[in-house]
């Protein structure tokens, strides 16, 4: 029910990595209790589960703290037990998690209008997320995955909620860049810049299994949301004529 993109995106990452023993079969959950679906359990598959958790429980937090939604107050409540338990398999990660939404807090309620200190603060989070043994020799390549997608989805989510922000004078980190007549060239070229931060680090690793559709993720599958925005903004200046 709080599963994200990019979590899912990490499991086949550390799945293909390390290629771990795994459970599988058939069973049904509350989401789907009439038919029952095809379930694989391996460690890394247990790390990433709390790693979701964990952030599905802030961002319920944060959606209370900013908008005072009922829903995400109740779904916090909800993670709450699973939270805690996460929270103590996983001591350092959840540190990381706290510090960096932290940071991330501070420079939006500051009203900083740039994008690299939020957006690099979010990619140190999902870096430090995305390495599952900090010892381990493939740990460097992984916190670059990690690293550049956290830029890449902070600078995608900034670039399409712009309208909205600026009409409801919302915080953006983008509102300055908004007047340049190359806007959308500048954040074209910082988001293609990420992507190619991620994918350079990805080609480090050393996998064979799932690697087609890894990369077709971060080469192609990462842009479908841009190109929805595109999409979107094109019919309404043909709706406009």
């Amino acid at each position: 029910m709080t599963l994200s993109y990019d979590m899912t995106f990490l499991a086949l990452l550390l799945n293909a990595l390390y290629e771990p023993e795994e459970t599988s079969g058939q069973e049904r959950c509350p989401v789907h209790p009439v038919k029952r679906h095809a379930y694989a359990v391996s460690p890394v598959m247990d790390y990433v589960a709390d790693v979701n958790v964990m952030l599905a429980y802030y961002k319920c937090r944060d959606d209370w703290s900013d908008d005072r939604s009922v829903p995400a107050a109740a779904a916090s409540g909800l993670l709450k037990s699973a939270f805690l338990r996460a929270s103590a398999a996983h001591p350092d990660k959840a540190c990381a998690i706290t510090q960096w939404l932290d940071e991330i807090g501070r420079i939006e309620a500051s009203g900083l209008e740039a994008v690299d200190p939020p957006a690099n603060a979010t990619g140190k989070m999902l870096g430090e997320l995305f390495v599952y043994r900090p010892d381990d020799l493939w740990a460097d390549a992984l916190r670059g995955v990690g690293d550049g997608l956290g830029r890449f989805v902070y600078f995608m989510d900034a670039y399409d909620d712009l309208s909205a922000d600026l009409r409801k004078k919302r915080y953006n980190p983008l509102k300055p860049l908004k007047a340049n007549d190359d806007y959308e060239d500048l954040c074209s070229s910082a988001l293609t810049m990420m992507a190619a931060d991620a994918t350079q680090s990805f080609e480090q690793l050393p996998i064979v299994l799932d690697a087609d559709i890894l990369r077709n993720v971060l080469y192609s599958g990462v842009w479908s949301r841009y190109a929805r925005i595109q999409t979107k903004r094109e019919a309404r200046k043909e709706g406009a004529k």
